[in-house]
This record gives C-alpha cells, sequence and structure tokens, in this order.
C-alpha cells in the first residue's frame, strides 16, 4: 500500500534543467541539496551540504558585494553596507530558494520532512548558500553571477526600501543611545468601519516622540516614526 504521507522529491536532474543550471556534476548538485537529516538516516548518502553551505556564503558575500557597490554608485559606505547584509541574510536567502522551489528538491530525514523542514528558513537558506557553492564549483564565478544577478535584480526594490523604512532607522537610533526599542501605541481611531483612519504615538523610554495617521496600523506606524525622526533631527 502506498505512503499518503510520503513526500515526493525533485531530482537534482529535474532541478537542473527546470533552473536552466549548467551542471554535469549531479552528485555535486545532490550534495548541495542533502541535509545532514538525510545521511544520519541514509548511510550510503556520502555528505550532506555544509560545506557547501560554507562555500557558497563566501561566494554570495563578494558577489552580492560586488552587485550592490556597481549598480548603486552614488550610495554611500554605510547604505552599501545595508544593503549587502539585507540581501545576504539568511531570511532572504530563504525566499529566493522559495521562489526557486528549492524546497521540493531537499533531501530531508523522515523526522526533518515531517516536521516541515523543506519549508524552513534556516533549511532553505542554506540550502541556496549550497547551491551557490555547488555552482561556483561546477562553472565558476561568471556563472554564478548569471543566475544571482536577476534574483538580486528582483529583490532590489523591497530591499530599498526596507533599509529606508523609518520604523527601522528609529530603532536602530533608540538602540544606538541605548533607550530600548521604541513602543507603538494607537490613541485614537475616526472614520467608518470600512474605511478607519488609525492615529498612533510612537514612545521611546516612556516618552513620546511622534505621532503618524493612516488607514491601517502599518502605515500610522511609519508615519508616526518618520515623524519622530524628523523632531529628532535623525537624517
Amino acid at each position: 500500500m502506498p505512503n499518503l504521507n510520503a513526500r515526493e522529491v525533485e531530482s537534482a536532474s529535474d532541478l537542473s534543467r527546470r533552473l536552466g543550471l549548467p551542471f554535469s556534476n549531479l552528485a555535486l548538485l545532490t550534495r548541495a541539496l542533502t541535509h545532514r537529516s538525510y545521511v544520519n538516516e541514509n548511510p550510503l548518502a556520502v555528505d550532506d551540504n555544509e560545506r557547501l553551505e560554507f562555500l557558497g556564503d563566501a561566494v554570495l558575500d563578494f558577489i552580492v558585494g560586488a552587485w550592490v557597490y556597481n549598480r548603486f554608485p552614488e550610495m554611500p559606505e554605510g547604505d552599501l553596507t545595508k544593503v549587502r547584509s539585507a540581501l545576504v541574510r539568511n531570511e532572504q536567502l530563504a525566499k529566493f530558494a522559495r521562489k526557486l522551489e528549492l524546497g521540493n528538491a531537499l533531501r530531508l530525514g523522515r523526522g526533518e520532512a515531517a516536521s516541515g523542514g523543506s519549508n524552513r528558513d534556516n533549511l532553505l537558506g542554506s540550502a541556496f548558500e549550497a547551491l551557490v557553492g555547488a555552482l561556483f564549483l561546477e562553472s565558476g564565478l561568471g556563472m554564478v553571477e548569471a543566475f544571482v544577478h536577476p534574483i538580486l535584480e528582483d529583490a532590489r526594490e523591497l530591499i530599498l526600501n526596507e533599509i529606508h523604512d523609518p520604523k527601522s532607522k528609529l530603532q536602530e537610533w533608540a538602540q544606538a543611545q541605548k533607550l530600548g526599542a521604541p513602543r507603538y501605541r494607537v490613541i485614537g481611531t475616526s472614520g467608518p468601519d470600512h474605511l478607519v483612519t488609525f492615529e498612533i504615538v510612537v514612545e521611546i523610554a516612556g516618552a513620546a516622540k511622534g505621532e503618524g495617521k493612516g488607514t491601517s496600523k502599518s502605515h500610522a506606524e511609519h508615519a508616526a516614526a518618520q515623524d519622530a525622526l524628523n523632531k529628532l533631527n535623525v537624517m
């Protein structure tokens, strides 16, 4: 009787073909997709993807740094660092992996698979790094750049919006001043139920620093954070 809970895993050859990656050494790609939980349960499996993850991390750091440097020639060093860091953090790498549907190709142990490992950020981010490491060994830096650059370009606007987010900037300032995290509090609402306007105050160390209004709590919080930045003269 077939196991209805069994997870169908995309093969390395199918993944290579789907992503248009020129892997002649499919064993290398298979290793990039192999989590240590699979190796622990399958003695015939040669290796997991942790060493490739290490290599991919270094390759990505260089490629993303060079891409950011060339893509934003007028951006100051501090912002370049923020953009690079935002692009190579595990959470973002997991988003790249999901877009590529890498989770479908991960070789996981039964317990890891049953607990949803194929959709977990840390596993997906690591798998993306391992894939980059494997591609570097297979075809060199130029092929990795051709693979990664379009992915970075697709994420460019979201990352730029994120690093210029007033809430993030206000939190960075408050933490640098050792004042703790800002606290956002709804102090009023107005308008009909289908078009409510929220009024929010942001407090730092118990003191109100800014107010904002918006048709969602998120928009009102952003407005309050920007108001606080303006009043604090934080550029």
